[in-house]
């Protein structure tokens, strides 16, 4: 028995090791929906150690108690039922799962991805475009946008839009809160908020192909003034993401560096999800809707040309 226990003592001084090396995001989160999730994780984890603790307990003791050598063991072959043991083993775990399902059904509805949060400051819009094997970032009511950074004020809610120019992907910020997949052709939506300064590690949490490992962002929670400056320091850039340089930004490519454009085309995300729903997106462009045309090759691929709604075909 005391070799047992050295091993498991070693055991745990390895696992200590390694767990070292891991960062606990989601335990040191930074903004409303992360500190309500953490607490989701403590609850959950908490109520479901009641029945996990003691069953590793009893494993561990059941042999030692019941070994060949311990002549002090009670030895009862014809014991077959005890009803307060059924009453524990089954009652205990009916009222937590009892517990966990109104949990659940609660914090689905308060915490819901697509529900805006309530706050007197007026909310950023960011629509998310997830390409190979990065990510882009449009603001639409500045009119700029950014690869693989992203900026948001402290205590502003933020609206995100989000889609795919490729497979199915999904946007994640740990310390801030909810994932939600990017689709190709769908629009799903998060609203987040930070409430401190600094800087946070976004990333794809769906593999996605060969780039999938290095697809990572920043998100720089930061104040009002440093926001408007990095809304300032993109406008200076004074490059155009517009059709043609959408095109060469949506091929693969890895380990892709930070970059801005001080000026977008309207419409650009609606067109990026246009191009996926086939024959609507045509319906769009004879509404106006679309600043680029996506049109069709005979081979059914989607391109993107810098045809005026005005001009677009059928």
């Amino acid at each position: 028995m005391h070799a047992l226990f050295s091993r498991l003592r070693y055991a745990g001084v390895g696992a200590a090791v390694l767990l070292s090396g891991c960062n606990m995001e989601v335990l040191t989160p930074k903004g409303d929906i992360g500190v309500h999730e953490k607490s989701l994780i403590l609850i959950a984890l908490g109520l479901m150690a009641i029945v996990a603790i003691p069953v590793i307990a009893m494993t561990l003791w059941f042999p030692w108690r019941y070994r060949s050598g311990n002549k002090k063991a009670t030895y009862a072959p014809n014991w077959s039922h005890s009803t307060r043991i059924e009453l524990v083993v089954w009652s205990i775990p009916a009222i937590i799962i009892v517990i966990l399902a109104t949990i659940t059904w609660t914090s689905s509805h308060a915490l819901d991805p697509y529900k805006p949060l309530e706050s007197e400051a007026k909310p950023v819009t960011v629509q998310v475009v997830s390409l190979d094997w990065k990510w882009l970032f449009v603001y639409p009511e500045y009119g700029v946008a950014s690869v693989n950074e992203l900026a948001l004020p402290v205590d502003r809610p933020v609206n995100f839009q989000i889609t795919s120019d490729s497979v199915m992907n999904a946007f994640f910020i740990p310390q801030l809160g909810s994932q939600i997949y990017a689709m190709a052709g769908m629009e799903t939506k998060l609203h987040l908020i930070a409430r401190e300064p600094g800087s946070y590690e976004g990333l794809s949490s769906n593999f996605s192909g060969e780039g999938f490992s290095d697809m990572h962002f920043k998100a720089i929670a930061t104040s009002e003034d440093g926001f408007k400056d990095w809304i300032a320091k993109a406008k200076a850039t004074q490059v155009t993401l517009d059709g043609e340089s959408y095109k060469a930004l949506a091929q693969p490519s890895q380990k892709v560096p930070v970059s801005y454009y001080g000026q977008v085309t309207p419409g650009l995300f609606a067109s990026v999800v246009n191009k996926h729903m086939g024959d609507m997106s045509h319906d769009a462009a004879s509404h106006g809707e679309m600043p680029m045309d996506m049109h069709h090759h005979e081979d059914g691929d989607a391109v993107s040309s810098n045809i005026t709604p005005a001009k677009a075909e059928k």
